[in-house]
């Protein structure tokens, strides 16, 4: 028999715990070992929940057991999670995670305990919740070079793009029906702005691509300044708009990445991946493109992808797992705003400025339906050019909004 402890008992917490007693005979058979939740860690009390023996408030009960091999850590956040998570591996258990934001910002430093210990720090959870991603990407995509991966990676925004699209409702309408959902939190930020799928994207990079790359350090813009009228435009050239995590190798070994509003083409996969859902499309060289989909938040599908990296961690309590990668240099990770990309662009200008800046463009036709929308708004689609150069001819314009094209 192994002993795990989960630290936390809110939303994944409680789900691993249901999820290894629902399905403990197949879990075990599965890791070809018994696996028992012998301590849950929480500040609060849970009287009536039937793994209220369980729980313990302090940490070091679940440090100094020799019995506990295995560490969930549901807590979230990078600041008692990473002062467990440190300890933990330090002790020589292995760590099992959905937090993505200490990954992506002490995932480094964290994988490097594990190997110096000999145990193993595991998040498959951590990008696209139930989605399997980094198992693909570390196991069954490593004969390839990976070129280049991107992705919708953050639910909420997608529920909330999705039914702008559908319903013709504004942002700020959908994203108060997202929150009574419970899609939303009540403070959205971290997904809204696109913080969220930052993180995700910059753990997908490391893995990808070898070396770190910072959350802090990319260029990220959220949904926020997204309107009717983008999305009327869009549909009128044939294109959604959908919030996208990219990143991609560049000629000399460089990588860019960045979190954005895309308008994508109604032809491409991704466009038809919608409310809450999650897409991550991976390009190699040797097997093309392919696309992973599936729920990328919620209770159950993260703790699902959860339990998974437990019976992976009990398969190997005597072989470390390689999962890793290196710091990077200055100068590794190129600034979104140097690569060369299609915009689409809506302007209060006039024609005659329109045309002195960009010269003769393909006018997309005008939603007058829409309030706000008036004679003097026009949008079009534009040549490759870098967002500098961009900027640059845009200088003095009235730029109403101003986003990529996949």
């Amino acid at each position: 028999m192994v002993n795990i402890a989960i630290l936390g008992f809110g939303t994944v917490g409680s789900g691993v715990a249901e999820v290894m007693r629902e399905n403990a005979q197949s879990i075990a058979h599965n890791a070809a070992e018994e696996i028992r939740v012998k301590y849950i860690l929480d500040i609060r009390d849970f009287p009536g929940s039937p793994f209220a023996d369980k729980m313990v408030r302090d940490f070091s009960v679940i440090e100094s057991d020799p019995d506990v091999r295995v560490v969930v850590e549901t807590i979230g956040g990078a600041g008692k999670a990473y002062e467990f998570t440190k300890r933990a591996l330090l002790a020589g258990k292995s760590v099992v995670t959905s937090n993505k934001e200490l990954v992506s910002t002490r995932g480094h430093e964290l994988l490097e305990i594990a190997k110096q210990r000999n145990v193993n720090y595991l998040f498959e959870a951590s990008v696209g919740g139930g989605i399997p991603i980094i198992r693909p990407i570390t196991q069954c995509l490593t004969a390839n070079e990976i070129d280049e991966i991107y992705g919708i990676l953050n639910g909420t925004t997608n529920y909330i793009l999705t039914r702008m699209i559908t319903d013709g409702a504004p942002f700020g309408e959908i994203l108060k029906d997202a929150q009574r959902l419970g899609y939303a939190e009540a403070d959205p930020t971290a997904d809204v702005e696109g913080y969220d799928a930052a993180r995700k994207i910059c753990i997908l990079a490391d893995l990808c691509f070898g070396k770190s790359v910072d959350p802090e350090r990319i260029f990220v813009e959220g949904i926020s300044g997204v309107t009717l009228e983008d999305v009327e435009y869009a549909r009128r050239l044939g294109y959604k708009i959908k919030l996208l995590g990219r990143a991609w190798r560049l000629p000399g070994g460089h990588i860019t990445a960045y979190v954005a509003p895309h308008l994508i083409s109604k032809t491409s996969l991704l466009s038809n991946v919608d409310g809450v859902m999650n897409g991550i499309v991976v390009h190699g060289n040797a097997l093309g493109e392919c696309m992973f989909y599936g729920a990328g938040a919620g209770k159950r599908p993260t703790a699902s992808a959860v339990v998974a990296d437990v019976i992976d961690a009990v398969k190997h309590l005597k072989a470390r797992k390689y999962l890793g990668w290196d710091e990077s240099e200055p100068g590794y990770v190129v600034d979104a705003g140097d690569v060369a990309t299609r915009w689409y662009l809506r302007t209060g200008s006039g024609l005659e400025e329109i045309g002195r800046a960009f010269g003769r463009v393909r006018l997309i036709s005008y939603p007058g339906e829409y309030p706000g929308a008036g004679p003097e708004e026009y949008a079009f689609a534009t040549d490759e050019m870098t967002g500098r150069e961009l900027s640059e001819k845009c200088a003095g314009m009235e730029v109403r909004s101003r986003f990529r094209i996949l």
